[in-house]
């Protein structure tokens, strides 16, 4: 026979066991499905395994030639590989469309020119919408575009070249069309000068420059990358830098705005961007890493070789002046009478 008076304090224990399990239990699983306890829950340290590096454009330019670097730079940051991968095609636009539909996870980046502020006006469907499905993360170089003078030109300034060319018989090198040295040559002559200088496309920079060089064309625009070298060794002749001021690898270049053009600036420029949807935290730590590499000595250096110069600064900074550069472009489309494709 059961001895009651045993039997219920033990009872009462057992109960009261299960309501110690029961209320740990409901703790634990309000505090998992709180969204701030899972913020605040230990992370895997990013990146845990190797991140793919896109650029846009086929290997050996210098786009893809920063992109080694930066991707260099950081591979000895995280200890994880960054693997630069390319992938041409429609003036960028191939290899941008693919990183903007991929995992938002920052394992797959971009690097990019300022191209990708140029095609959302010079073509009906990119493939992307910059504003919509990307984040800028931060500005890693830039330089400015040059009109050089074609042996064949006998001109000593721009502003002498552009009076002459008022004849209708001159002409102009760019590295493509919709490139920035086009737009930019499209814009000065065209709209602000209003001559009519005839624009013939090469395909790159090499072969513009070349063509200034034979005697092809009058005029070369392109970025100063492509010429700073022939120009110091005196086998081409700057006529103006788009650049605000002179700079310090073409000191005796002047600027288009000393040439008579008050305020005329453009640049080309290499930045980084993850697809919209990453996370923050991501987004901050690629825009401090990357700020840390471009404060680097021999990253600046090597930059300068190029004839590029290191930017930096906070994903706001940048973001600010992608919006004020698609703004830019999509004008000078209009004014210069680009149809879009």
């Amino acid at each position: 026979m059961i001895n009651k008076a045993l039997a219920l304090p033990k009872f009462r224990h057992l109960i009261s066991d299960l309501l110690q399990v029961f209320s740990v239990a409901t703790v634990l699983c309000g505090c998992f499905m709180n969204p701030s306890f899972a913020q605040n829950a230990p992370k895997e340290e990013y990146p845990d395994r190797p991140v793919k590096l896109v650029v846009p454009y086929a290997p050996g330019g210098p786009t893809d030639i920063i992109a080694r670097l930066l991707s260099q730079k950081l591979t000895t940051l995280w200890g994880q590989a960054v693997i630069v991968d390319n992938r041409p095609g429609a003036s960028g636009n191939t290899g941008t469309a693919q990183v903007a539909k991929s995992k938002p996870d920052g394992y797959t980046i971009l690097l990019n020119t300022s191209s990708v502020a140029v095609n959302t006006s010079l073509f009906i469907n990119p493939g992307y919408n910059l504003e919509k499905d990307f984040v800028g993360i931060a500005n890693v170089a830039s330089t400015p575009n040059i009109f050089v003078a074609g042996s064949s030109l006998h001109e000593k300034t721009l502003k002498e070249a552009i009076e002459n060319a008022k004849s209708g018989k001159y002409n102009y090198a760019s590295p493509g069309d919709g490139t920035t040295p086009h737009l930019s040559a499209e814009y000065l002559f065209k709209v602000l000068a209003k001559v009519p200088v005839a624009h013939i496309p090469y395909k790159g920079a090499g072969p513009a420059v070349n063509a200034a060089l034979t005697g092809e064309v009058q005029f070369g625009s392109v970025a100063v990358p492509a010429a700073s070298q022939l120009i110091i060794g005196g086998q081409l002749r700057g006529l103006a830098v788009t650049s605000s001021k002179r700079i310090a690898s073409l000191p005796n270049v002047p600027t288009v705005a000393e040439s008579g053009f008050a305020g005329f600036e453009d640049y080309t420029w290499v930045g980084v961007f993850v697809p919209k949807g990453t996370p923050q935290s991501l987004i901050n730590k690629l825009n401090s890493d990357i700020n840390k590499i471009s404060n680097q000595d021999d990253f600046k250096d090597r930059l300068a070789t190029l004839g590029f110069e290191g930017v930096g600064g906070s994903v706001e900074q940048f973001n600010k002046y992608l919006q004020a550069e698609s703004v830019k472009w999509s004008k000078v489309v209009k004014e210069i009478g680009i149809t879009p494709q």
